[in-house]
C-alpha cells in the first residue's frame, strides 16, 4: 500500500542529500519506502552507504512494505526549532522485512502516552524542500483502522 505524502507540516532540519542516500530521501514521492538492498547477501542495509558493509556488494534500493514495530523511543519537550511544536517523539523502529533493520524516525499522529514498545506502525511521508530537491521524510504512525 502506498501512502500520500503529508504537506503543510513544519520544516525539518534535513541532512545533506548525496548520491548514496538520494533514493532513500526522494523515493517517498510515490508513497513507498525504499531501503538499500544487497542482492549478494540478500539483506537490506540502513543507513544507505556506497557498498554493502558485509560483502562490499553493489546496493540497490528496493520497495519495502512500510510496516514496522516500535523498538524504542523518547519524547522531546525541548523546542530546538521554533516552528516544530513540542512534545515530539524520536523513535527507533524495526522494519518488518528483516530482524535488526532499524531506522531513526519520528512518530506522528499519536499521543506520546499511548506509545508502547512493540506496537505496530506504518510509514507516512512528510514532504520538505532542500534547495532544489523535494525530500520525503519517512515518519511513522499507528496504522489507520
Amino acid at each position: 500500500m502506498t501512502q500520500t505524502p503529508i504537506s503543510g507540516i513544519p520544516p525539518r532540519i534535513l541532512p545533506e542529500i548525496d548520491d548514496t542516500a538520494r533514493q532513500y530521501w526522494t523515493a517517498g514521492a510515490d508513497g513507498q519506502l525504499r531501503i538499500a538492498f544487497c542482492a549478494a547477501c540478500a539483506r537490506h542495509v540502513h543507513p544507505p552507504r556506497p557498498r554493502c558493509p558485509d560483502c562490499a556488494g553493489i546496493l540497490e534500493f528496493r520497495v519495502v512494505s512500510g510496516d514496522a514495530t516500535l523498538f524504542t523511543y523518547t519524547v522531546a519537550y525541548q523546542q530546538f526549532n521554533p516552528s516544530v511544536p513540542t512534545p515530539f517523539v524520536i523513535a527507533l523502529v524495526e522494519l518488518a522485512e528483516q530482524p535488526g533493520l532499524r531506522l531513526v524516525t519520528n512518530i506522528v499522529d499519536c499521543d506520546p502516552e499511548a506509545l508502547v514498545c512493540g506496537m505496530a506502525l506504518r510509514v507516512r511521508f512528510e514532504e520538505q524542500r532542500r534547495g532544489d530537491t523535494t525530500v520525503f521524510v519517512p515518519v511513522f504512525a499507528p496504522p489507520l483502522t
